[in-house]
């Protein structure tokens, strides 16, 4: 089954905006994780009609470095394998400004294994759609103002960090606490009641 109609991806129903780079800070805790492999694969990629070209061997390096400078950052104790496959993309080509500006996004569906136990931790690929940050360049299309390569880069970072969000959103996969469930009632403790006095029987006397 297509990942997506080209024209839902285009337009972005979807979206996980890129944040400023934060490749400098610390990584978010994601327990014992340290990368193992990093595996990307366009076997089944499709390119919107309104993108530039882009050749799978150039979306493959771009992601797997994005993934390789995001998760080579953590330094647990057992190894946990990524791998992608990218779905569908687009890459703005130059337009109109402010008539017709595209965007660039990126599809992909990942997967993540506990190399030790050999496992997929995830029963279902997890789908997720990146585009590109609003800004002064991008608001008129990046077709315009940035390169191939640049917006390729741009939608790598953007989708490693979404599945760096992800991972964060199941601790329980790296050996941290499940996290609390928004609105659920704190748990209550409730003391044993104490068993009813006994009352004296009078003597029945003939």
């Amino acid at each position: 089954m297509r990942f997506l109609r080209p024209a839902v991806l285009l337009f972005g129903l979807a979206l996980a905006g890129c944040q400023t780079n934060d490749l400098a800070e610390p990584p978010v805790p994601l327990g014992d994780f340290a990368l193992g492999h990093n595996i990307v694969v366009t076997t089944n990629m499709q390119k919107v009609a309104i993108s530039r070209d882009a050749t799978p061997e150039d979306w493959e390096k771009s992601l797997e470095k994005a993934i390789d400078d995001r998760f080579g950052r953590y330094d647990g104790e057992k190894l946990y394998n990524i791998g992608i496959s990218i779905d569908a993309f687009a890459l703005a080509p130059p337009g109109v400004p402010l008539v017709l500006s595209p965007k660039s996004a990126l599809g992909i569906t990942v997967t993540v294994w506990d190399d030790a136990a050999q496992k997929k931790l995830n029963v279902e690929g997890k789908q997720i759609i990146v585009m590109e940050k609003m800004s002064g360049e991008t608001v008129v299309g990046s077709g315009l103002t940035k390169s191939a390569a640049e917006q390729m880069e741009t939608l790598s970072y953007n989708a490693a960090k979404a599945v760096e969000g992800w991972l964060v959103e199941n601790p329980e996969w790296f050996g941290l606490p499940p996290k609390a469930v928004v609105g659920a009632p704190a748990p209550t403790s409730f003391a044993k009641p104490p068993a009813p006095a006994a009352v004296p029987v009078p003597a029945v006397t003939e």
